[in-house]
């Protein structure tokens, strides 16, 4: 049986190595990292996942992307498969945006960017508290 999986997606590589990195240094082999660099690729690697049977327990998304933005993607997300938790981490979400994202319950945090390391990991640790 696979591990969970936790998506990280960003158009900038660094970020999302940084997440990975990050991530992996909390939670070491607990589960297993994806990247997406856009919404478009984050949504074909979700449905070839779920299509194999494997359990993602989260979606930490940027915000401002070419293609779908991080709202547009975790309300598709949400729509589609609703026990996928979420976390929005942007540096330029508008208000608008962000009210979006929390009123609609498809992500339960914003995170500006910079994150702080440990206010990252530990609503990721609250997010995924429940899985073993």
């Amino acid at each position: 049986m696979s591990k969970p999986v936790i998506l990280c997606v960003d158009d900038e590589p660094l970020i999302l190595e940084t997440l990975k990195t990050e991530l992996r240094n909390r939670f070491a082999g607990r589960f297993t990292y994806e990247t997406a660099m856009d919404g478009e690729e984050a949504l074909g690697l979700i449905e070839e996942l779920v299509s194999e049977g494997v359990t993602i327990v989260l979606v930490v998304s940027d915000w401002l992307m070419p293609g779908l933005r991080g709202d547009e993607l975790l309300e598709i997300v949400h729509n589609r498969w609703p026990s996928i938790r979420a976390i929005l981490v942007t540096g330029q979400a508008d208000r608008t945006a962000i009210d979006r994202v929390l009123q609609g319950a498809w992500a339960s945090h914003v995170i500006p960017k910079p994150w702080r390391s440990d206010e990252l990991l530990n609503v990721v640790e609250q997010l995924c508290a429940a899985v073993p």
